[in-house]
């Protein structure tokens, strides 16, 4: 195993092998041997189901949980207490907790919590209390208090926004409403679904596109400067796997005698109509058949599963969608066409009465989803297993993949936060292997 490493390090030296490709040639073999980390461990201090996991995206260092027992905690992954720091099994202990004898609490279940985008300073939690709070993390003071309709499922902010500070919420009221961190007051809300909405998620190609998935079966996009959503998922509409890569099409000359016919041209691009970018409507030709209100019924009713939404995530580039249901689906949604790409995911059983937390590598080429007691890896392509991670004693809510590390975090109704990591090897344990990079005249 080190020899081939080595090796691949010197043909990256060598400029054999590109940067990239070989650091996610690495990251790859990694997460190809997840299992139960036997270093970290997670000592959770919640006495209820583990709810929401996330990492911050700036440093990649420190985990924020919300739980059923209406707590919020926070925990280092880098760093292990200090009182366990000498030993080769890490504890990892919360830096800090917020439960119900803290005065701003909230009173009943925390459903989730994110972290502020771009800065640590500040998390967003929901709870089932009709409240989202957002909170100062040095103070552990509510700065800000959105009163809601009814129960907060779920709520997201953007991590390409530059020009707002909104968070979506998901709540069981019909309407999706966008909280503006700045001034307090609801930026403006968002009509369309016909029950509570259990998912919201942010793409990840525009700050302005919203994804919701809602109890009625609905996955509606919305443009968020515009009235109405602009497209309703229809899992009727199918296409056979992924769209050819833009690198290929790019290669098709341009020059009059390889000019493709009218057929052909309608066959490469799926249908005769001009293709267009999310977010896009066209100035002429069907526009009332995209956007909402004005949308014909029939696609406004559209239902992409047999149920409540449960789950939605996007991919990295932001191409495809990835969405969960109570009819215990897995569907693989090609954002640009709206269509189910058919992937057949294996055997999958899921929750049926509360919002999933699925999580993706970073090249989105796994996707990690809570299944009962159990967390599946699928392949995001062809559907198949890749591993079953067995270790929770109860039903799993949360998954979180820390790109960093290659780690994988989940949570449960057992109250646990547990650690899925490349297996290391008993010298490392040991500590036998080489703990310092020395040269061989140091003493």
């Amino acid at each position: 195993m080190h020899t081939h490493v080595w090796k691949q390090i010197r043909d990256r030296e060598a400029g054999k092998v590109h940067t990239n490709h070989f650091a996610n040639r690495i990251k790859s073999n990694r997460i190809s041997q997840l299992q139960l980390s036997n270093h970290k461990d997670i000592v959770s201090p919640h006495k209820g189901a583990v709810n929401s996991l996330q990492i911050d995206s700036t440093e990649g260092r420190y985990l924020l949980s919300a739980a059923s027992d209406a707590s919020v905690a926070v925990y280092d992954v880098q760093r292990p207490s200090a009182s366990e720091s000498a030993a080769a099994f890490s504890k990892h202990k919360c830096l800090f907790v917020v439960d119900k004898q803290h005065q701003q609490a909230h009173k009943y279940a925390v459903s989730t919590a994110i972290w502020y985008p771009i800065d640590t300073g500040l998390f967003v939690t929901g709870s089932y209390d009709h409240h989202i709070n957002v909170w100062d993390t040095n103070t552990t003071q509510v700065v800000v208090n959105f009163k809601m309709p009814g129960k907060v499922y779920r709520t997201a902010m953007s991590n390409l926004s530059t020009s707002h500070m909104l968070i979506a919420a998901g709540t069981e009221d019909v309407q999706v409403r966008l909280c503006d961190i700045g001034s307090g007051a609801f930026a403006h809300t968002l009509s369309g679904h016909r029950d509570g909405v259990m998912t919201v998620e942010w793409s990840n190609s525009s700050e302005w596109i919203l994804v919701t998935g809602g109890c009625d079966g609905a996955i509606r996009f919305w443009d968020i400067r515009r009235a109405g959503c602009f497209q309703v998922l229809d899992q009727s509409r199918t296409q056979f796997g992924r769209r050819p890569p833009i690198l290929k099409r790019s290669m098709i000359p341009k020059d009059s005698s390889t000019k493709l016919s009218g057929t052909q041209k309608k066959h490469a691009n799926g249908s005769g109509s001009r293709q267009l970018s999310i977010g896009r409507v066209p100035s002429k030709g069907p526009t009332k058949q995209r956007l909402h209100p004005g949308m014909l019924s029939t696609q406004d009713r559209a239902t992409a599963h047999y149920g409540a939404v449960t789950g939605l995530k996007a991919t990295e580039e932001g191409m495809y969608l990835l969405s969960a249901g109570s009819d215990s689906r897995l569907r693989l949604w090609d954002v640009q066409s709206g269509c189910d790409t058919l992937v057949n995911f294996e055997t999958v059983r899921l929750q049926i009465n509360k919002p999933l937390q699925l999580a993706t590598t970073q090249d989105s080429t796994l996707v990690f989803v809570p299944c009962m007691r159990a967390v599946k890896a699928f392949d995001m392509w062809s559907g198949k297993t890749y591993t079953i991670l067995r270790g929770h004693y109860e039903c799993v809510n949360s998954c979180w993949f820390n790109e960093q590390d290659q780690e994988l975090y989940t949570g449960g109704n057992d109250r646990q936060i547990l650690v899925w990591s490349p297996a290391r090897s008993i010298a490392d344990e040991m500590g036998e292997g080489p703990t310092e990079d020395q040269d061989n005249w140091s003493s």
